[in-house]
């Protein structure tokens, strides 16, 4: 379905870099594998003073190691969280930004309550995600981010519940960077829900609004009984559904975005394409 070429995800990043705790990574890293990715397992070791760590706390603690590791690349990195199912050939899907772009803070292969701010003449959306299943970070950005878990730690402490993954795009932009969103998702969000999130008032389920192509394995929300297929496709569709209100309600693209955008069809243009789509 898609030609490989230099813009590629696989031909255009250093490897692959899986966040993980105590999660069965088997069927991601065989995926991985068969689609000619070099990846690291970065497994998260327990130690005392992390009993009283909040979740979210520990899951930056881990991300932070990645980017240290990105930091270090010669060329960009993906990082993806354990539960993160990507599409068929993902490998082969184009890159949601240009490859010579040198301000490029991150780019998020899936999304959760996206919106987009512009669209370039080559089709690339600068915009946000908060989320951090599934994205790409330069070696300059990353090196940056390191600096994000120091600010979480001063200002929420190490305890406490926060929402750090949405600080990201304010965080980049701050410092010059761009960040970009994908025209649609490059794999979904497989995990069961975060209790913690829902513990603080936010969503306990985040699915993506839109993918590429159909998933390369079955997510873990699905479960292995015989209403696997049922659960999936009842996901799917409150995910695509979600996405289409967002589209309908302004919050996906918003009109104060159209009104101040030199090209306002471009914007429109992208936000409607993408979701006509049969594919749930």
């Amino acid at each position: 379905m898609y030609m490989s070429n230099k813009n590629s995800l696989k031909c255009s990043i250093s490897g692959v870099f899986i966040i993980a705790y105590k999660e069965d990574t088997t069927i991601l890293e065989k995926t991985l594998q068969e689609q000619g990715f070099n990846y690291e397992l970065l497994r998260q070791k327990y130690e005392p003073e992390y009993k009283s760590y909040s979740p979210s706390y520990l899951t930056l603690l881990n991300h932070k190691n990645a980017w240290i590791k990105a930091s270090e690349e010669e060329k960009s990195s993906l990082i993806i969280e354990a539960d993160f199912v990507p599409v068929i050939n993902f490998g082969l899907l184009p890159l949601p930004f240009n490859l010579e772009n040198y301000n490029v803070g991150i780019a998020w292969l899936y999304t959760c309550a996206p919106q987009i701010y512009s669209v370039s003449d080559e089709n690339y959306a600068q915009g946000f995600s908060t989320s951090a299943v599934a994205y790409i970070v330069t070696p300059r950005s990353a090196l940056e981010l390191i600096e994000l878990e120091n600010e979480v730690r001063l200002n929420s402490g190490t305890n406490n519940y926060s929402t750090w993954d949405s600080t990201i795009d304010e965080f980049l932009r701050g410092r010059g960077f761009q960040n970009f969103v994908p025209f649609r998702n490059y794999g979904e969000h497989g995990g069961l829900p975060n209790l913690e999130h829902y513990r603080y008032g936010l969503s306990r389920v985040h699915r993506a609004d839109i993918l590429y192509d159909r998933l390369a394995f079955m997510p873990i929300y699905a479960g292995r009984d015989k209403f696997k297929i049922w659960r999936l496709f009842r996901e799917r569709f409150q995910g695509r559904l979600k996405g289409i209100l967002r589209l309908l309600f302004g919050k996906y693209l918003r009109l104060k975005i159209i009104r101040n955008s030199s090209f306002p069809l471009r914007l429109i243009r992208f936000a409607v394409w993408r979701q006509l789509f049969l594919r749930i």
